[in-house]
């Protein structure tokens, strides 16, 4: 149990965020633990649970302006997933994915609470770049030796600390690039930002994920805006990325076979057919169109969170390569996120996350200069995350979901950090 504040303590608050680290290590520990297949559950277990502990005893106040964030923007996720159980394919996968789902409010609400003190702020952001950067170091490692702490490398692809069997290096080194960016301008200014641009680069590329590798760029192009004081110096900025990403690219091409046909099949689409996009994108077309075929057949509520796969030979096109006729199941997920909503969720889940989408943006536009500093690294993470113009990961999916509310969490907790406005009031106060 965690104890109530004795009637003469400070209140919750107002306490120096030195004397208990504990909340903040918490919420860090789901970081640090991603690599680690589904250890990062645990911190969010004890988070949440942590939370339900915290709104008993009215040190949250799920009532306040800080609070109220998250609330609306789980609303806005787990509704949709709600509402598809009405249509469910397959009904025991949905409802258990709902029923999962609930555990990222409480622990949204205790990541806001947690760092409800801006003074943690950027030693929170330090950290996280910490671990992160220990991920690249890794990378080069095994870059050089062909080994990982995770083992071996992947045959075409750079796999780092999540192993041959989990690529996810790319796509998450993407995501978490906004923290080493921040941390590196704040540390060395912007010799700092150039070598972290250069540090992160490099296993981004040999990750070989083009949806991590255009993430990226986006992330490098919102940073550079963000600190060029002209447009003469953002030019300048984005002109040498350029020259060093191709220098990056060349030496990869030379040095790296499995980058090299990653760029070769990337520059199929070039050919303009659907065959030669459909290739190039290492079949995402076929599997696009037989999303869009599933959300016309049910346009509502589509077919389920996470009733993709099941679904998918219903739906596919003769001959789809996707539809493994032994368990009858297909592709695990659309590969884009408004695919993934229309079709899980249908078009109720896609008005959902548009709202979403615009309460976050209406939060974000009303706050002050100073909190949108705090919240820029895991604001400019969910962009690059979120971004339509791109594949993606399931954001319905046990792990993908969860990187996603850490993130979401932060910018919530971002967000409300003035020391005031998530913590009730103590007992003394409130008498």
């Amino acid at each position: 149990m965690i104890p109530s504040p004795p009637p003469g303590a400070l209140p919750a608050s107002s306490a120096s965020p030195g004397a208990a680290p504990w909340p903040l290590l918490i919420v860090l520990a789901v970081a640090v633990l991603l690599p680690v297949g589904r250890a990062s559950e645990l911190p969010v277990a004890i988070g949440a649970l942590a939370a339900i502990v915290l709104l008993a005893q009215r040190r949250i106040d799920w009532r306040a302006p800080a609070s109220r964030l998250p609330l609306i923007l789980f609303a806005c996720y787990a509704l949709p997933a709600l509402i598809s159980c009405a249509t469910a394919v397959a009904p025991a996968r949905t409802w258990s994915t709902v029923a999962s789902i609930v555990r990222f409010l409480p622990f949204a609400m205790f990541a806001t609470w947690a760092l409800r003190d801006t003074r943690q702020w950027k030693t929170a952001i330090a950290m996280i770049a910490a671990v992160v950067s220990l991920w690249v170091i890794d990378a080069y490692a095994q870059m050089i030796t062909g080994y990982s702490l995770a083992g071996a490398a992947e045959a075409e692809r750079l796999s780092g600390i999540f192993g041959a069997g989990n690529l996810k290096l790319g796509p998450v080194l993407a995501v978490l690039s906004p923290f080493v960016l921040i941390a590196a301008r704040d540390a060395l200014r912007w010799r700092g930002l150039a070598l972290a641009f250069v540090f992160l680069a490099v296993p981004i590329l040999l990750a070989g994920s083009r949806a991590a590798w255009l993430m990226y760029a986006l992330v490098c192009v919102v940073v550079a805006w963000r600190e060029a004081r002209s447009k003469r110096t953002f030019a300048l900025a984005l002109g040498v990325a350029i020259a060093i990403a191709g220098v990056a690219t060349g030496i990869a091409l030379r040095d790296s076979p499995g980058f090299d046909a990653r760029i070769e099949r990337s520059l199929l689409a070039l050919g303009g057919t659907e065959r030669a996009v459909d290739a190039a994108s290492a079949g995402r077309v076929s599997i696009w169109r037989t999303a869009i075929v599933m959300w016309e057949a049910h346009p509502l509520t589509g077919v389920g969170v996470r009733g993709f796969r099941y679904a998918y030979p219903r739906y596919a096109a003769p001959e789809d390569t996707f539809v493994d006729t032994a368990s009858d199941t297909g592709a695990s997920h659309a590969h884009q996120i408004v695919l993934e909503v229309l079709s899980e969720t249908g078009a109720i889940g896609l008005l959902f996350w548009l709202a979403g989408v615009g309460f976050a943006v209406r939060a974000w536009l009303r706050a002050d200069g100073r909190t949108r500093d705090l919240a820029f690294a895991p604001a400019l993470a969910l962009v690059a995350m979120c971004f339509p113009l791109n594949t993606h990961l399931a954001f319905y999916s046990a792990w993908w979901g969860l990187l996603f509310w850490w993130l979401l969490g932060l910018y919530c907790a971002a967000l409300g950090a003035d020391g005031t406005s998530v913590a009730a009031p103590s007992r003394r106060e409130a008498g």
